[in-house]
């Protein structure tokens, strides 16, 4: 028996295997949405999506946090039909009608409300004690950015309004200790939370929560938004998603996606930008979009206004014949390479000239 295979027997931890056939690396499974920078916000690809782990969604009120984590969600009960959702509502501000324009079987939602920070942990510790690795589940907190401590809630009862300083670590606990879960029985969670200025002449926007979150988070949006207007009047609005972390996204990346009043969430958003970045497609003249060779970097016909480049007739023949979707994974993904040079001997080098001396 090999060194390995004795070291492996001996191992009083369950899951222990050897890297190369390790299952926790080598089963990621990916839940793609149907918006093609969501998932590229998420994995890097437009094919990608929402994989296991802490996916954290902060801004301000308003900014469409709980829907993103719900298109997310969908996304990936479409996937696995068997698959159940443990929801954790501390703002009750999603009813069944909300779950519903997303596609979602409320039947096949766990409901929980819940008052503290230490609830939420006893409870959602105890619940992934208990899931089975090969249960399909995902979880959505919403939120804790709107989530109290046990202790500020029992100042409050006893009228006393001391400071409370226990809620960061609190929630730090929490994460610290569901994080292993997530990876190892392969479980997303989804995060709604808040965000805040930090003071300064240029102040930046802070996901609240303390530094616990971000250790444990694979992946942090901070949303931000414009308005679409015609006129005056407010149509809807392009959010900007800016990646603070992700485990395969350049972070600072900001993806933009739009959402109407009309049609909802635009499928196709986003694409444009990265698309003339890459000259697959051009701007021939004000208003107005074509789509560009790429053999001869001819313009091609027909011309098209912006809003008909949100459809899929646009979009399919492009990635169907060119190297859209690599073009955008070389730009957003986080690129692996030798952390040692390949070429370079250090100590040949020197070697070489300490004999030439």
């Amino acid at each position: 028996m090999s060194v390995m295979d004795r070291l492996k027997k001996n191992s009083k931890i369950k899951g222990t295997d050897i890297l190369a056939n390790s299952k926790i690396f080598s089963q990621q499974d990916f839940a793609s949405t149907p918006v093609p920078m969501i998932n590229v916000a998420l994995s890097g690809d437009p094919d990608g999506g929402l994989g296991s782990g802490l996916t954290v969604l902060a801004g301000p009120s308003k900014h469409f946090k709980t829907s993103f984590a719900l298109l997310m969600a969908a996304a990936y009960m479409n996937k696995h039909k068997d698959a159940v959702m443990l929801f954790y509502d501390s703002e009750f501000g999603s009813p069944q009608t909300y779950f519903e324009s997303f596609g979602i079987d409320t039947g096949r939602i766990l409901h929980t409300p819940i008052t503290d920070v230490e609830k939420l942990k006893f409870d959602l510790v105890s619940q992934l004690e208990a899931i089975e690795k090969d249960d399909r589940v995902i979880i959505v907190i919403d939120s804790i950015g709107n989530l109290a401590s046990k202790k500020e809630l029992e100042d409050a009862i006893n009228e006393k309004s001391v400071a409370d300083m226990s809620r960061a670590k609190a929630l730090k606990g929490l994460f610290r200790m569901v994080t292993p879960y997530l990876t190892m029985k392969n479980i997303p969670l989804l995060a709604i939370n808040h965000t805040y200025k930090e003071i300064g002449l240029f102040p930046k926007d802070i996901v609240g929560g303390g530094t616990g979150i971000y250790y444990s988070a694979d992946n942090i949006w901070i949303l931000g938004r414009q308005q679409q207007k015609t006129g005056t009047e407010i149509k809807g609005y392009n959010f900007i998603i800016n990646v603070e972390k992700s485990r395969f996204v350049k972070e600072k990346s900001k993806i933009p996606v739009s959402v109407t009043w009309d049609g909802g969430i635009e499928r196709y958003s986003g694409l444009l930008d990265i698309a003339m970045h890459g000259n697959f497609v051009a701007k021939p003249s004000n208003g107005w979009y074509c789509r560009v060779n790429q053999e001869t970097g001819v313009l091609e016909d027909p011309k098209c206004r912006e809003k008909e480049t949100l459809t899929k007739e646009f979009w399919e023949p492009i990635f169907a014949e060119t190297n859209l979707k690599e073009y955008i994974k070389s730009h957003y993904t986080i690129g692996l390479k030798s952390m040692l040079g390949e070429d370079i001997d250090v100590f040949s080098d020197v070697q070489s000239e300490t004999t030439s001396v």
